[in-house]
């Protein structure tokens, strides 16, 4: 495998908590950060009406380049803000009308990080993440839950980021 990557980075906030983390995550693997709040993905429909979008020559990028995908969301009502959730969904996609892209995603690796200002996690968090994993035939690596204090990254989380998905 090479040491290729790529960050999704799903919040709401551009420059929120969420890219706080991503940018640790990146500066310790050299993955680059693709912010999906700059870019047009609908929602996924049974018709593909959103085919002209950012998503299908974003993924053909990912599928064609990165060997891992780390997902990174903060923690909105116990569940992935909705721009990650929209970005998963339109995996669909692979599946339905661009097969070959989609198959090129075997065997690559897909991570999941969250983030919120207090404990609250869901314990079924990743199950999503990890079961469409599964489906696509990749290789889930964990997820990681940074647990920030108010707008603050504790050095224990930022020393656990730095650690996480190094390239192989």
């Amino acid at each position: 495998m090479s040491n290729t990557g790529v960050i999704i980075q799903g919040s709401a906030r551009a420059e929120g908590n969420t890219k706080k983390v991503a940018e640790i995550v990146s500066q310790a693997t050299g993955f680059p950060i693709i912010d999906l709040v700059s870019k047009n993905i609908g929602p996924f429909d049974y018709e593909f009406r959103n085919r002209e979008d950012d998503f299908l020559p974003l993924m053909q990028d990912i599928a064609d380049n990165c060997d891992t995908i780390i997902l990174i969301t903060p923690v909105y009502w116990y569940t992935m803000s909705g721009l990650m959730k929209n970005f998963i969904d339109r995996f669909s996609d692979l599946l339905k009308v661009e097969k070959e892209m989609g198959r090129k995603l075997r065997g690559k690796s897909l991570a999941l990080i969250s983030n919120t200002s207090g404990p609250n996690i869901n314990p079924g968090f990743a199950t999503p993440v990890d079961f469409s994993a599964q489906y696509l035939g990749m290789k889930f690596l964990g997820h990681f839950h940074a647990e920030l204090e108010g707008d603050d990254i504790p050095e224990s989380v930022q020393q656990a980021l730095r650690s996480l998905y190094q390239p192989v």
